[in-house]
């Protein structure tokens, strides 16, 4: 890019700068120095291949998507929390709010993400126990007891049975007397692409749960705007062992084929691409996510364009939520965890993430404690308002590292994607991908990426402080949050209590419409709605979706 293209483009940026809204905040170093909103090249300088790189809030949107950076607005502080029942998580909700917290993340326990009721004999154990355990309704009220749905954004991370717990959810804000449901905002994960490739928690054969994708997308483009129903996963990716360039790849070729369900719905892109967001995982390799992060920008923005055909700014953006790495974490000499978060937040913030999450110490061996829930807070607290890198919009930008880094990551990004379309037919992503997963390609490549890695540390090549060198300390053993077992019990009681009291008639009435409705084509989520308010169980329902569909077992392979 010649030096008139870089003039123009800064005078671009300055002119969005300007029309937009700042914080009323110091913007100078620690020892009182003025520092610029954003940096590029000097005055006259010719950078081949600026365009790639470009300003904040500009396409290819590499450096932001917001010409102020965090100046305009910092991320979002979303702590992931959930565990035992939901009197318990609501306790927990609000020492994150008044701690601080600008937003929630629930984590639901093992029944509930397998659309599970606590009392099913496949539940026993697991209630409440790395997570919380959602069964109706009434178990969503009290989740949110006390917390305005209307005015606090909430993230959902489930994914199977993620429609019937949304229908909760909106049942659950019209008890709290919101009727006009439209100003909700949050995000569900509902991808269910990543749990086929990755975490493996499913209902159904792929293409009933793309159904229900869709009718959720239909609803929320049409009733809810600002609520986000897809948030495509590459944590779950990463954290089963996938490189840097597989969790971008894999993460974005889920995207697409998400993209191309609404387009197949008949839906606008302009209309439902902004309600699709991105979860990441922020590794312990400081300058590779940095990289990561501005490459899925990037990515991301050309294909919505070039390829789908969004023409709107938002529908080009990549808004994701980012999470600390929880399998960097380490049993031995714990503590050491609260520095890898603390460095993988870093990067997460210079790569420019839109919220995020940062890990206990203590989570690689329970749920965390309360007072290691306010370190992994504080922990963003400090890098937001002791560190100064929310001054300048993404200060790493040209870098000469960096820069290389994300051109390196984009081009095996460009590699995949090749490969995922050839195991299709018909050269769309979406093909490529359940092909993918019925062959075992995405579970296979990911396998030989974590015994590589596996392989490196027990030859000595990569290291782990406190596991594979260092091993020697003074530290004592944690004392660690343990869930009783009359979680488990008092919530089976609970629930048995619940249906005894209900219109029984209603419920077996709203059942049935369900049944019927799954048979057809109509749009599943008013029917979901129905059941939730008749006070069906989360178990009810998926067993009526599981009688008309079925279950996926995951086909055994040597």
């Amino acid at each position: 890019m010649d030096a008139d293209e870089i003039r123009a483009g800064r005078d671009r940026w300055q002119a969005r700068y300007d029309a937009a809204k700042t914080r009323h905040a110091d913007f100078t170093t620690l020892s009182g120095t003025e520092v610029e909103p954003v940096y590029g090249p000097p005055a006259g300088a010719t950078v081949p291949g600026f365009e790639r790189i470009g300003w904040p809030g500009e396409y290819p949107f590499t450096r932001g998507l917001y010409p102020t950076g965090y100046r305009g607005r910092t991320w979002t502080i979303r702590q992931f929390a959930g565990f035992g029942n939901a009197a318990q998580t609501n306790a927990r909700y609000h020492q994150i709010l008044n701690a601080g917290g600008g937003g929630l993340s629930v984590a639901f326990d093992m029944p509930t993400l397998m659309g599970r009721d606590s009392d099913d004999s496949r539940s026993l154990g697991e209630v409440g126990h790395c997570g919380v355990a959602i069964d109706s309704v009434a178990d969503m009220e009290v989740l949110f007891s006390g917390i305005d749905l209307a005015a606090v954004t909430t993230s959902m991370t489930i994914s199977g049975p993620a429609v019937p717990i949304f229908c909760m959810y909106l049942v659950a804000a019209e008890r709290q007397g919101i009727a006009d449901t439209s100003v909700l905002d949050g995000t569900l994960q509902t991808d269910i692409f990543k749990e086929y490739i990755a975490q493996k928690e499913w209902l159904f054969a792929p293409e009933p749960h793309l159904r229900l994708i869709g009718d959720l997308m239909e609803y929320c483009a049409q009733r809810i705007p600002r609520y986000k129903p897809l948030s495509v996963s590459g944590y779950h990716i990463r954290e089963a062992g996938a490189t840097a360039a597989q969790e971008l790849a894999y993460t974005l070729a889920d995207g697409f084929g998400y993209v191309e369900l609404g387009l197949d719905r008949g839906l606008d892109v302009n209309t439902f691409a902004p309600g699709l967001s991105f979860f990441f995982d922020a590794h312990v390799d400081f300058f590779e996510e940095i990289a990561k992060f501005r490459a899925a920008r990037r990515i991301w923005a050309r294909y919505l364009r070039d390829v789908y055909g969004a023409t709107s700014e938002k529908a080009q953006w990549l808004r994701f939520h980012t999470q600390t790495a929880g399998v960097s974490l380490a049993a031995q000499q714990p503590v050491n965890n609260v520095v890898r978060t603390a460095l993988e937040a870093l990067s997460a913030v210079l790569g420019g993430t839109n919220s995020l999450h940062t890990n206990a110490l203590d989570e690689t061996l329970a749920l965390p404690t309360d007072e290691s829930a306010e370190i992994a807070l504080r922990t963003q607290q400090v890098i937001m308002h002791e560190t100064g890198v929310v001054n300048v919009a993404d200060p790493l930008g040209g870098s000469w590292y960096v820069e290389a880094l994300t051109d390196k990551i984009e081009a095996e990004a460009e590699e995949i994607f090749t490969r995922i379309k050839a195991l299709g037919t018909d050269g769309t992503f979406t093909a490529g991908i359940l092909r993918g997963i019925e062959n075992g390609w995405f579970t296979s490549a990911i396998a030989d990426s974590a015994y590589a890695y596996q392989r490196a540390l027990e030859g000595d090549v990569k290291h782990i402080v406190g596991v594979t060198r260092n091993t020697d300390t003074l530290a004592k053993p944690l004392e660690i949050l343990r869930v009783s077992h009359e979680v488990e019990t008092e919530q089976v009681k609970l629930l048995q209590e619940r249906r005894a009291a209900r219109d029984q008639a209603a419920v077996d009435t709203a059942l049935a419409a369900l049944s019927t409705a799954a048979q057809s084509t109509d749009n599943l989520v008013p029917v979901l709605l129905d059941a939730c308010r008749a006070e069906a169980t989360l178990g009810e329902i998926c067993d009526a979706l599981r009688d008309v569909w079925g279950v996926y077992r995951e086909p055994a392979r040597f």
